[in-house]
Parts: structure tokens; C-alpha cells; sequence
């Protein structure tokens, strides 16, 4: 193993990987990507794979649509099939307050180029007819949003970024950094030493304690979120788009001849534990009935559990540590991670090379919080 990097990432994740590949791309040398177990074998793989630029906070916008961009080009750029669907994502309301909301997202949105619209009930259910319109008020719609598979994200930026120059050590997980006052001067891995002066952190819901080893907060929470899989659904439209009910948080979209079914847990308490159980299904079968009753009728199959990585205002951190030299960190994006990966590539890519980023994200420091300037974002799913 060469025992020095010019620039050490931590996680093998989609951030991870986008990072990498975006720094060995513009010619950085000698970048090394840590992962301590397989590339995606985190949240990314856990991940229901949407990918949108629907969102209520212009940041979370841009980022959101220049992934989509990149999602588009992928298997151009990257030479690798991700799956991608754009089949549109759907947002069901049913209180006025969602309405209101959501009606002034989409103004934001359309003045930054996203082709987002609100709608009725019935458009709503002609895109998406296995739901119930009893109680809905309206819906937001944008067709240039889907899905995609996150492992393939993962292993073509992987690829690339070899090919590029970068390095990729798997099994291989970091004990430690070291420092010389404020100063990174190396990291101690499993496989042992490695000098370097800068450290990116893209660990996701282990990222706290990344942080903490270079004296950086990064106010990270782990929560398990769960996910179903269906058994085939006779006549599912093609363009099934990804249906969210804001209410309830119940959403599913078409996952091979079945679908894909989550729902968030209010009962659910931070750590690290990704055991599936039951005791969402009450809740998610109330939703269903409420919201998708065909849904009812389906015989799960599989599903999985995986970690958010949620932050106070369930918004991202992104930045350099202001107390510690060449410190950086994409962490913290609170379920939309995977779809901002391709962007925060770039954005970090950027901060790592001193260069102006297509975006300001200074608003995502994770000092914001320490000034008492949290970020609040609404489109949560």
C-alpha cells in the first residue's frame, strides 16, 4: 500500500465515489478512497433510489436538478447503466398548509429552470392510479424527476475514477487522524498508516465520529428507515411516476414488476441498528388504506433496512472545518444524499481546489448551528 495520499476520502458511498471521481477527473493525483466495507454497502445501497429537484430550499434545488443533469449523462460520461427511470415524482396534499407550501416551492423551483407544477386530484390519479383522491386538495408534479439504481451509481463512479488515477481500498477502515496542531498530517487505517493533509468526510451516518477524530463536529444522527418490496403488480403503467402521500410520508414507486414501498417511523429512535421488524406495518397499512388501498393487497416479498443520516434542520453539511486545516465533509443529508451525490462531487471537488462552485454552499457549513442559522428543508420524504 502507498503510504501517502494527496487527498484521503472517507466512505464508499455515493458521495465518496462522485468525490473521487470528480477530483481524479480534474487531475488531481494520488487521490485514495477509503472503505471499510464493500463500495455502497451503507446507506447508498439501503436508498429507494429517487433522484428529484423537487425541493423547498433553492440549495437543495440546484444541487438536485445538476444531478439530474448528470444522472442523464451518465451512461455517456461514466460508461456505466444506472436504471434510470424519469418517470416523474408525485406529491400528494392534503391540507391546505402543504398546498400553500408546496405552491410557492414550485415558484421557486420554475425560476430556477425546474418544470415542476401543481395539479388536481384527478391528473394526480391518471399519473398515478393506484391511489385514492378521497381528501386530496392538489398535487406537485415534475417529469423530469425519478429514479435510478444507487449501487450502479456507486460502481460506475468507482470505475471512473480508477481510470482517472484514483485509488480504492475496500475492507479497509480508518482508527484515526492525525494532526500537528490544526494541521492534518495523516490517517491510521486498518492497514496501517497513511500521510496525507487533507481528509474528506463522506462517512454518512458514521460521520460524527469521523469528525470527532479531527476535533470536528458534524452534528450527524443515525435512523433507521425501512423499506418494502412487492410481488408483481399486473398492469403497473410504465411510467409509474414516484408517488409520495406528504401526509403520511408513505411513497412507492415501480421496483421490476413490483413495487417499492417506504414510509418514515415516528417511533423510531436514532442509532445504528438496520434488523428489519414489524412494528412499522400498522402505521404503513393505515396509510395505505387512507391513501393506496390497492396497495393493501400486495404480498411483500423482501425489504431492507438502512440509515439516515439526519441533521438538526434535516439539511446537509457541506464544507471545510473552520478550525481545522483541509478538513472537508459532505455528510448529513437527512434521505436526500444519494440524488445530491452527483453534484456535491462537483461542489467539493471545487472547495477541495479552491475554486468558486457552480453553487454557494456556505449556508450548509456545518457552523450554521453553532451561530444559531439553521436551514430548515420541507420536502422531506
Amino acid at each position: 500500500m502507498n503510504t501517502h495520499a494527496s487527498v484521503v476520502i472517507i466512505g464508499g458511498g455515493v458521495m465518496g465515489a462522485a468525490i473521487a471521481y470528480h477530483l481524479a477527473a480534474a487531475g488531481v493525483r494520488d487521490v485514495l478512497l477509503l472503505e471499510r466495507d464493500e463500495l455502497a454497502a451503507g446507506s447508498t445501497s439501503k436508498a429507494a433510489g429517487g433522484v428529484r429537484a423537487q425541493f423547498s430550499d433553492e440549495l437543495n434545488i440546484q444541487l438536485g436538478a445538476r444531478s439530474l443533469e448528470a444522472f442523464g449523462r451518465f451512461g455517456e460520461e461514466i460508461g456505466h447503466d444506472i436504471g434510470l427511470h424519469r418517470v416523474g415524482y408525485l406529491f400528494l396534499l392534503s391540507t391546505p398548509q402543504e398546498v400553500a407550501s408546496f405552491e410557492a416551492g414550485v415558484r421557486l423551483q420554475n425560476a430556477l429552470g425546474v418544470p415542476s407544477r401543481m395539479i388536481g386530484p384527478a391528473e394526480a390519479r391518471r399519473l398515478s392510479p393506484l391511489i385514492r383522491t378521497d381528501g386530496l386538495l392538489a398535487a406537485a408534479f415534475s417529469p423530469d424527476d425519478g429514479h435510478c439504481t444507487p449501487e450502479a451509481v456507486v460502481h460506475g463512479y468507482a470505475a471512473a475514477a480508477r481510470r482517472c488515477g484514483a485509488r480504492v481500498l475496500r475492507h479497509t477502515e480508518v482508527t484515526g487522524i492525525e494532526r500537528q496542531g490544526s494541521a492534518i498530517t495523516g490517517v491510521r487505517t486498518t492497514l496501517g498508516p497513511i500521510a496525507t493533509d487533507t481528509v474528506i468526510c463522506a462517512a454518512g451516518a458514521w460521520s460524527r465520529a469521523v469528525g470527532a477524530m479531527a476535533g470536528v463536529d458534524l452534528p450527524v444522527q443515525p435512523l433507521r428507515r425501512q423499506i418494502a418490496v412487492t410481488e408483481p403488480v399486473p398492469g403497473l403503467p410504465p411510467d409509474l411516476p414516484m408517488t409520495i402521500d406528504f401526509t403520511s410520508s408513505l411513497y412507492f414507486h415501480a421496483e421490476g414488476p413490483g413495487l417499492l414501498v417506504g414510509m418514515s417511523d415516528p417511533d423510531e429512535r436514532p442509532g445504528f441498528a438496520t434488523d428489519t421488524h414489524d412494528r412499522w406495518i400498522p402505521r404503513l397499512a393505515a396509510a395505505m388504506e387512507r391513501r393506496a388501498p390497492a396497495l393493501l393487497d400486495l404480498r411483500r416479498t423482501g425489504g431492507w433496512a438502512g440509515l439516515y443520516e439526519v441533521t438538526p434542520d434535516h439539511n446537509a453539511l457541506i464544507g471545510e472545518a473552520s478550525t481545522v486545516s483541509r478538513f472537508l465533509y459532505a455528510t448529513g443529508f437527512s434521505g436526500h444524499g444519494f440524488l445530491q451525490g452527483p453534484a456535491v462531487g462537483e461542489v467539493v471537488r471545487d472547495l477541495y481546489l479552491g475554486r468558486v462552485p457552480f453553487v454557494d454552499v456556505a449556508p450548509l457549513s456545518a457552523d450554521r448551528f453553532a451561530a444559531d442559522a439553521p436551514r430548515p428543508e420541507v420536502n422531506r420524504v
